[in-house]
């Protein structure tokens, strides 16, 4: 565990000193990496959130979680890429999710979170990095899809993320946030009226790069339990 703190300390120092407000920054564990226990040792380090990919892990871990003093601590996401047979924990689980980039899903889970009287947060997935990205939304679809989904009353949709390109070359990085800041602001006023304030990035080695350009949510995985 020392290492896990380690790189804990070391994400909180990059965050005060690459971040034009570091005060918005959020760092969210992803829990597959590591196991219950260890994760609550993540957690007592500092880390303000916990993800999680598989549903069943997350469920699982919520519960030991909950009986915990750490519990009340933890705000649950979901990370990673939907499918319609995982929605089904969704409603009882979880407070936002990583990421709806279907309009078929977002309408399933709505009626699962209606039917459970509550409203789910969502970021929805950008795909802006070209052909360096191979998962995520085409612009074109995120312009079409985004009404219908915004018409649904039990999803909120509360930001917008990306993966950043896993390449060296740190312009097309640059790129990537800049595009998706510049995108965030023509969608915040076609369709938010102004009040789209998530910007997010995904798990990459070019976290400080989206620090610099103005990442509020640093999504990182690896980087913590190396």
């Amino acid at each position: 565990m020392g290492s896990i703190k380690n790189n804990i300390q070391e994400i909180s120092e990059d965050i005060k000193k690459y971040s034009p407000c570091s005060e918005k920054v959020r760092l969210v564990a992803v829990t597959k990496y590591v196991g219950t226990e260890e994760m609550m040792d993540v957690v007592s380090s500092g880390v303000n959130i916990v993800g999680e990919n598989r549903v069943q892990v997350l469920r699982e871990k919520k519960e030991k979680f909950d009986q915990s003093e750490l519990g009340s601590k933890i705000k649950w996401h979901f990370i990673g890429n939907l499918q319609k047979n995982k929605v089904k924990y969704i409603s009882d689980y979880v407070d936002l999710i990583h990421s709806v980039n279907k309009l078929s899903l977002a309408r399933e889970i709505n009626k699962r979170a209606e039917a459970a009287g509550r409203v789910i947060e969502v970021l929805l997935e950008i795909n802006i990095a070209g052909e360096e990205s191979k998962e995520g939304y085409k612009v074109e679809k995120l312009y079409k899809e985004l009404p219908e989904i915004l018409k649904l009353k039990n999803i909120k949709v509360t930001g917008l993320m990306t993966m950043a390109p896993f390449t060296e070359d740190t312009e097309l990085v640059r790129r990537v946030f800049r595009g998706l800041r510049i995108l965030k602001e023509d969608l915040s006023r076609d369709y938010f009226q102004g009040e789209l304030k998530e910007l997010s990035m995904g798990m990459s080695g070019d976290y400080k790069i989206a620090l610099e350009e103005g990442a509020t949510l640093i999504r990182i995985g690896s980087k913590i339990f190396s």
